[in-house]
């Protein structure tokens, strides 16, 4: 059974504006000729887990309060972050994938989300309607658990 990681976006308004940035970011990221030449979220600390986490596992980004998007971990790496201290690398498919909006207390760091908790991917149906609702709707509507 996979093992995900959960993660608040700090600065995120929406999934629309964490695909931008992570657009952009990417684009810097392929030009650096020193970095690991592929998207990634650098962290302090290492997941211990490594073994299930690669069983399929993603990170679950938290934006405004509500887990709304998915991306499959691809691997980790050892790296530096600005101020010279050693964190990890965790290395991140660039595809985004909508989950159902799910309310989440904020916390700090990352935490881990069995199989069992994460909210399904929003595919087709009425679950293609709710991908297409403005990021402000959708919040809204998780935030009052009619999603």
């Amino acid at each position: 059974m996979a093992l995900h990681l959960v993660k608040l976006c700090v600065g995120a308004q929406s999934i629309e504006d964490l695909a931008q940035w992570q657009a952009g970011r990417l684009a810097e990221i392929k030009k650096d000729q020193n970095g690991p030449g592929q998207l990634f979220h650098s962290t302090y600390q290492s997941p211990k887990r490594t073994e299930e986490l690669f069983d399929g596992g993603s990170i679950y980004w938290v934006i405004k309060g509500v887990i709304q998007a998915r991306q499959r971990l691809v691997g980790f790496d050892e790296g530096t972050k600005a101020d010279g201290r050693r964190c990890c690398l965790l290395l991140l498919d660039p595809e985004l994938v909508a989950v159902r909006p799910t309310p989440r207390r904020a916390f700090q760091g990352w935490r881990y989300l069995n199989d069992d908790d994460v909210p399904p991917d929003l595919k087709g149906g009425a679950d293609a309607d709710m991908a297409k609702m403005p990021p402000r709707m959708r919040r809204e509507l998780a935030e009052l658990c009619l999603l």
